[in-house]
């Protein structure tokens, strides 16, 4: 077995296991509107209007239970002000901020090699008809 194998195994998770608990985490960070909820809060703390304008396309419904899945995973911290009309803020954790992080240099990665996406795209269009 490999060093990165052996190391896998020895983890108390593992999300490849169909019932261990990373693998809702996993998606709730990886999931359409997770990863862009836990980006556009790197830059810092945001109201849910500013939050749902930074994520465009999110709608207001999505964007609460994406919320609730990422505070209720420790990745976002929600605080209401007892003001009128009532303020709420978002931001990330620590735990968050690492995840964040990570999903940015993945966001960067992609966006900075698009040029080759799609141009892989079209070149299989070509050979198997556009769809």
């Amino acid at each position: 077995m490999t060093a990165t194998a052996q190391d896998h195994d020895d983890l108390a998770y593992n999300v490849f296991a169909k019932a261990c608990p990373s693998r809702a985490t996993l998606e709730h960070v990886t999931g359409r509107w997770g990863g862009l909820t836990l980006g556009a809060l790197y830059e810092g703390s945001l109201r849910f209007n500013e939050l749902r304008r930074r994520v465009d396309g999110v709608s207001e419904k999505m964007l609460s239970q994406t919320l609730h899945a990422l505070e209720r995973d420790g990745l976002v911290f929600r605080e209401a002000q007892p003001t009128n009309p009532p303020r709420v803020d978002y931001e990330l954790t620590p735990l968050g901020r690492q995840v964040a992080e990570r999903l940015l240099a993945l966001i960067h990665c992609v966006e900075g090699a698009m040029d080759d996406v799609l141009a892989a795209r079209a070149r299989y269009d070509e050979t198997r008809g556009a769809r």
